[in-house]
């Protein structure tokens, strides 16, 4: 915060008090989408669209319809010759032109902390550096100076499996992800409001509603004071990391920040479309996000009615798959919609994924196992080239037969399409330069 006289603060506290109240954004914020969409500069974003529990490639995007593994479902065609996906992901399917699917992405860690650990960092948890997720690497590059909302936000994670997969790690907690949402294991994710709409907030954005505009920049003007004389008292770098922690928040509160949050904004048409659980309300969420700037958006869709790791099917699979797959189709489909038709999806790219793929071989309940050996991600949107598959596995599934992938190479071409060299490095806390990803990008899947 810059320095300022007496009068001249009280005035600007006086004025973020009073934009608290809030404003509406609905006639500048259209034209402000099209000016992000046209600025290289500015208009970077990534969405991952996480499945927590690791989701069954034999049951979505890589089916196996000639075999014993293949399962219950049925494929169906899509926009592009040859390409088919499961029967349950009917609007995906129209949009698969759009879509890039790699279909050899292998990895080695069959445990679901780990996982989530090294999808989200390109690192197993391990060794004394603290590795940053991609969101907070992504995000340290994108931010714009100017920015009153995080630049890294994750909504309805799963908490307490492994914060550090989605931390800031080395980075600091500047790039910390706010977390909108969030549920524990064993706790339902479908909580609803009175219209069936699934609650998504960030506590404490408005003061209580006793306080007024001028008691509330009162407020602020001593806690200004009072982290001033903190800071220099215990000069260092946690006590600063401290102070762009709480300045970022109080950011939040002002002006028209909050009402980002806000998804009552939106026609009920619309919020319907997207799905009224975590994950569709958390789509259209994002879209507002992006659409105010925000570089880096995780979306989970990922806890069960019964409070498990939604796509963890040790038993039920198919049923259990089914329901996942309507909500990921509606969700994810109608953000694609909304993205381009307010020219946001050429600047947004998408990232699908789990922490680990699904046994092509059945079990005995009717389940698929963990298998981390041959799986499936996807990627859409801008800086790729969609209607193709990369990559093959074998006809029972269990095998990468043709292009296997790694998931260095899908983060760095992920880096690579939203425009940040994968090789950009960090110093690490220990002083260590560290590239955002050690790997090279598949540049076929670059548009």
């Amino acid at each position: 915060m810059s320095k300022l006289n007496p009068i001249d603060r009280r005035r600007w506290l006086q004025s973020a008090g009073l934009g608290l109240c809030g404003m509406s954004m609905s006639g500048w914020l259209p034209a402000f989408a099209k000016q992000i969409a046209n600025d290289p500069k500015r208009s970077r974003h990534c969405i991952v669209l996480w499945m927590g529990g690791g989701p069954s490639q034999t049951d979505t995007f890589d089916m196996k319809p000639n075999h014993g593994n293949g399962g219950e479902f049925k494929e169906i065609a899509t926009s592009v010759p040859g390409m088919r996906f499961s029967e349950h992901l009917p609007q995906l399917a129209k949009q698969a032109d759009q879509l890039a699917i790699i279909r050899s992405l292998s990895t080695k860690e069959g445990d679901h902390s780990r996982g989530s650990h090294l999808m989200h960092t390109g690192h197993p948890p391990m060794g004394l550096d603290q590795y940053p997720s991609i969101g907070a690497a992504l995000a340290k590059q994108l931010v714009a100076r100017s920015a009153t909302l995080p630049p890294y936000v994750s909504i309805s994670p799963t908490l307490g499996l492994n914060q550090a997969a989605l931390g800031p790690g080395f980075l600091g907690p500047k790039f910390a992800p706010l977390v909108v949402g969030g549920t524990r294991i064993g706790t339902p994710a479908v909580a609803t409001e009175a219209e069936g709409f699934a609650e998504l907030k960030v506590e404490s954005l408005r003061p209580p509603d006793k306080v007024t505009p001028s008691q509330m920049a009162s407020r602020l003007e001593l806690w200004e004071s009072m982290e001033n004389r903190f800071l220099a008292n215990h000069p260092g770098e946690t006590s600063i990391a401290h102070r762009s922690v709480y300045d970022s928040a109080l950011q939040m509160t002002q002006g028209d920040a909050a009402d980002a949050f806000n998804l009552s904004d939106e026609a009920e048409v619309l919020r319907e479309a997207y799905g009224k659980g975590n994950f569709g309300q958390g789509c259209l969420l994002a879209r507002r996000l992006v659409e105010r700037g925000v570089p880096f958006v995780e979306v989970s869709l990922n806890t069960s009615s019964t409070g498990g790791l939604g796509w963890d099917t040790h038993s039920n699979n198919f049923e259990s798959v089914a329901s996942l797959s309507a909500e990921l189709d509606a969700g994810w489909a109608t953000l694609m919609t909304d993205l381009q038709d307010r020219g946001l999806l050429d600047s947004t790219t998408i990232l699908w994924m789990g922490e680990f793929g699904r046994t092509p071989q059945i079990n005995g309940r009717a389940g698929r196992d963990h298998f981390p050996r041959a799986w499936t991600c996807v990627l859409a949107g801008g800086g790729i080239a969609g209607g193709q598959v990369y990559g093959r596995t074998s006809a029972d599934g269990m095998e990468v037969e043709e292009d296997q992938a790694s998931v260095t190479q899908v983060l760095a071409t992920v880096c690579t399409a939203m425009g940040v060299p994968p090789e950009t490095q960090n110093i690490s806390d220990i002083g260590r330069p560290i590239a955002i990803v050690d790997d090279e990008p598949i540049k076929k899947l670059l548009a």
